[in-house]
């Protein structure tokens, strides 16, 4: 019997169908490149073929070094058109961090964009697979012009798309496996809350290679949208590119939009249309939300991890707070949301997995499961059994439910350090310093920053009769780690304990929070 009413889901189908409908409409403006949708689809089809003539087979991995760019975007398209998995990776990571997810991830190829041309190929060799520069005159232009299409059709949507790295809060990266169903869902999602359309222009301020650039590289192709890049964050640039490609839509931290606030650019020509601004990480302060009021952008926040597919939340404004006070509406604007339309409820728990009351007061976990949840960690069995509560996912998120059934974190329930939109894994961080020859032990912790929300900061105890300066221990980490992780200031003393030995990280976090009040945004 013929059935009709099922067909597997994959991101990839979004730009087939836009090469059909949109042809001759712009598709990607990368400085002085530009395709239309016909030759964006044109370049993925010949992508495949050049994958295929390169060894790689469904189900192998390729993993791509770059930025903002038009190489990005057709790697998001044509690595899963050939069946194969994306491992996109973090631009800001060191070799060696590099090195250790390329050897995770079994990845038999890098592809790398021409910022890289001296790294990408140093951590390739170092696990021995090929490395493909992209760029213009590159080996990547010149193999797409000598391909033909070799495309695999998408035979299982829950089937891995893609492995997205997260440092979590172990130290080790974690491999986030993501699947076809996840991304073409979570796409649509954030095309309803952004309200997007065919006349999207959309600036790319998030790194594509967080969480699949939040599945807007596939979104903002849906729709038939303009993917305006940006390859590095420069506050000037972007408003120049609102400016001049009409932009519509953009995602920062809000310690980018700082910088956009602060930037020159702002106090130029009034932007022609409001532009919708979406943020995460942490909630924008009512000051920063007046000034991006002022310049023509509304701000929405909204909640998520890289195990979510990016945002799986959503601080949902609602009409009838447009007449409350100032203080009332900050306080409204700073909670995380409810589930986003194509996830399950959000829920907040306590210890023993029932939901707590939603009052306001009451403090649990977030967790969370659904089409936007990961399928676990990449060969980590026991990562992936340690955040399964009954079948939901522990967000390791502490917060609170309130009566309308909004969620706001009151505190993570990890260690982690969120600095200019990017997680630092403290642990990690302390590993390094205690490597050193000189440290007996180390405790790092956040402290407010006005730039970056928050940055490390390191509490150390010397070896009796050592003599090493902070400069010193930074550039130690400097050797080992990316370098926004290494502590910004550190600290010499006995740290404080508990009775079992346990270091008393809060203490060190009140007394850093005393001597770094957060200054306004």
């Amino acid at each position: 019997m013929a059935d009709f009413t099922f067909s597997e889901l994959t991101p990839t189908a979004f730009l087939r169908r836009s090469a059909e409908v949109y042809a001759a409409r712009d598709a990607v403006v990368d400085g002085d490149v530009r395709f239309t949708y016909a030759e964006l689809y044109d370049r993925c089809r010949r992508l495949t073929g050049v994958l295929a003539g390169l060894g790689v087979r469904p189900g192998d991995r390729v993993a791509v070094l770059a930025t903002n760019s038009h190489v990005l975007l057709e790697l998001h398209h044509g690595v899963p058109m050939r069946g194969a998995v994306l491992v996109p990776l973090n631009i800001r990571l060191s070799a060696e961090e590099l090195t250790y997810i390329l050897e995770h991830s079994g990845s038999s190829l890098l592809v790398v964009s021409e910022e890289f041309v001296e790294l990408g190929p140093k951590v390739a060799a170092e696990v021995g697979i090929p490395v493909v520069q992209a760029g213009p005159g590159s080996e990547y232009e010149r193999l797409l012009a000598e391909a033909e299409p070799a495309e695999v059709p998408c035979a299982d949507e829950r089937g891995l798309l893609g492995i997205n790295y997260t440092s979590g809060t172990t130290g080790r990266p974690k491999g986030v496996m993501t699947h076809h169903r996840g991304a073409y869902l979570q796409s649509l999602s954030l095309l309803v809350h952004n309200r997007m359309d065919q006349s999207t222009a959309y600036l790319w301020t998030v790194p594509m290679f967080h969480c699949n650039g939040w599945c807007l590289t596939w979104g903002v192709t849906a729709i038939g949208g303009l993917h305006v890049c940006l390859r590095r964050i420069d506050p000037e640039q972007i408003w120049v590119l609102l400016r001049d490609h009409g932009v519509t839509h953009f995602s920062a931290a809000p310690t980018v939009l700082t910088m956009v606030a602060a930037a020159e650019g702002a106090a130029g020509p009034p932007l022609e249309r409001r532009v919708n601004v979406t943020t995460g990480g942490s909630p924008p302060s009512p000051t920063l939300l007046a000034r991006m009021d002022r310049l023509g952008m509304d701000v929405t926040h909204l909640y998520g991890l890289t195990e979510t597919f990016g945002p799986i939340g959503i601080n949902e404004w609602q009409s009838q707070w447009d007449d409350l006070g100032a203080d009332e509406q900050a306080a409204l604007r700073a909670r995380q949301g409810v589930g986003n339309v194509i996830a399950e409820p959000l829920r907040v728990v306590d210890q023993d997995g029932a939901d707590v009351p939603a009052d306001g007061a009451t403090v649990g976990e977030i967790v969370a499961r659904g089409n936007d949840v990961m399928l676990g960690y990449y060969r980590d069995e026991e990562a992936t059994a340690a955040v399964d509560l009954g079948g939901w996912f522990r967000t390791g998120d502490l917060a609170v439910m309130h009566p309308d059934r909004y969620v706001e974190i009151t505190d993570r329930a990890k260690d982690v350090i969120i600095s200019g939109g990017e997680n630092i894994a403290s642990v990690e961080v302390e590993r390094v310093l205690d490597a050193h020859p000189d440290v007996v032990e180390s405790a790092v912790v956040a402290a407010p920053d006005e730039r970056w929300g928050e940055i490390p900061i390191a509490f150390v105890t010397l070896r009796p009769g050592a003599e090493v300066s902070g400069d010193e221990l930074a550039a130690h980490v400097r050797q080992h780690l990316a370098g926004f992780k290494v502590p910004r200031e550190v600290y010499f003393r006995e740290l404080p304990k508990t009775s079992t030995g346990k270091i008393q990280k809060q203490v060190l976090r009140q007394e850093t929070r005393a001597n770094h009040p957060q200054a306004p945004a």
